[in-house]
């Protein structure tokens, strides 16, 4: 293990194991077919998610007259659950067969959705029933997320880890693409309780593909775990100790407390201040998730043209300079404004996740997989309730507008840990677990 403050090298590093010439022929991720049950399954997942994501802001504004406040509320219970169980929610993951926890996590979330159209039928959704449905679907997804995404090293090898980041990345945009005008529409058709409602059916789906997985994990023996608290000590050290880890942990964890803040008020600033219709919102959110996937079929050709550790910083840039076109569309007309400029930042997002997040699951220790996705996601999710109830807050008292000019400073403030660090010069990151590299 090189140290800590070793000078850190465009070229490649001397790597331990097998050599590209010794390494077996891995199987098509496309005949792999239980990587192919959980891609199946994470794409309607997200289709469902896609529809929440739309409709419950609506029936916040449009149905029970939410203001920025309350607007700024909902969006910090939708997240808070990140900040206040992470941790803890790693190591219990790693102590459980994770696709147990994405088939139950699918399962718990269909039915607690399925309380908001079961109350609008009653004449009793309130912002109150919306504040428990947020909360409870986030504390799922807490233990959903980890395992999720703890789950592709489980079932595919190191080398192929890119290539199936980028096949889910490019479902999760498609679904972006389709979802919002898909939402719109059922919007418009049906009302947007029942659409909240469709989305148990797409959960429901995606928890029996996810269970047909023929995989099954070997849980770390119980006599092998350290206790409790020192192995969510361990996963969080590992992602602190890490010089490149820390460098990205602070981009995403910054850029996540002001993309937060934005996304809180969003709906409330286009129909609003912009004017919009939700039909044109529908558009935008649609039009910026083309972005994503032209992003997820760019992404191997900016690790290649750029290198690996440069195309993450260069997409870091690029997405936080784009924020800047949310509060321009006020002064701008709105709507071209904000297409291109979600088009943007989408596809800089993932070019940059694809890149970061296959990184850190080629670099951690399986054992580790889910302490240190938790500790990733406290890191650089548990600012994200921060950042929508000081959203609220800055939006009641000085107007959404100029909250938005405050949020995309503080987001573009995101992206200097990743352009002042080796990685804008780095061809190539590190393999293996190898702290190389200073910060």
């Amino acid at each position: 293990m090189a140290a800590a403050d070793q000078p850190p090298s465009s070229e490649p590093q001397p790597q331990h194991g097998p050599t590209s010439s010794q390494r077996p022929k891995h199987v098509s991720l496309w005949r792999h077919r239980d990587f192919m049950k959980l891609w199946a399954g994470d794409t309607v997942s997200v289709f469902g998610s896609e529809l929440v994501l739309f409709a419950l802001p609506l029936i916040a504004v449009q149905l029970l007259h939410a203001d920025a406040f309350e607007m700024g509320v909902l969006a910090t219970l939708e997240s808070a659950a990140f900040l206040l169980i992470s941790l803890p929610a790693g190591a219990w993951v790693d102590r459980l067969p994770k696709r147990l926890v994405i088939v139950s996590g699918d399962i718990i979330r269909a039915a607690i959705l399925l309380t908001i159209p079961l109350t609008w039928m009653f004449d009793a959704l309130s912002m109150v029933q919306l504040y428990l449905v947020a909360a409870g679907v986030g504390i799922v997804s807490v233990f959903f997320d980890i395992a999720n995404q703890s789950y592709l090293p489980e079932l595919v090898d190191g080398d192929v880890i890119s290539d199936g980041n980028g096949k889910l990345q490019a479902s999760q945009q498609t679904a972006g693409v389709a979802g919002p005008t898909l939402a719109s529409g059922l919007v418009t058709a049906i009302g947007a309780p029942l659409t909240v409602g469709l989305t148990s059916i797409c959960m429901g789906l995606s928890s029996i593909l996810v269970g047909l997985i023929r995989h099954r994990e070997t849980p770390q023996p119980a006599e092998e775990r350290a206790g409790f608290v020192a192995e969510v000590r361990e996963g969080l050290g590992f992602v602190l100790g890490h010089p490149l880890l820390r460098r990205i942990t602070a981009c995403t964890g910054l850029t996540n407390f002001a993309s937060s803040g934005i996304f809180a008020l969003l709906v409330l600033f286009a129909l609003t201040t912009l004017g919009l219709h939700q039909v044109e919102l529908g558009i935008i959110m649609s039009v910026a998730s083309a972005g994503g996937i032209l992003g997820a079929l760019t992404a191997a050709w900016a690790r290649k043209i750029l290198g690996e550790g440069t195309s993450i910083a260069v997409s870091a840039l690029i997405g936080s300079l784009c924020f800047l076109g949310v509060p321009l569309a006020s002064v701008l007309p709105a709507l071209p404004t904000l297409l291109i400029s979600w088009f943007l930042v989408t596809w800089a997002v993932v070019v940059y996740n694809i890149a970061q997040v296959s990184f850190r699951q080629r670099l951690c220790p399986k054992p580790l997989l889910g302490r240190m996705n938790a500790s990733i996601r406290f890191l650089v999710w548990g600012p994200m309730p921060l950042g929508a109830f000081l959203a609220g807050i800055l939006g009641d008292r000085l107007g959404v507008p100029k909250t938005m000019w405050i949020l995309a400073g503080c987001a573009l403030l995101g992206s200097l840990p990743v352009l002042a660090s080796s990685l804008l010069r780095m061809r190539e990151l590190p393999r293996e677990l190898d702290l190389l590299g200073s910060d």
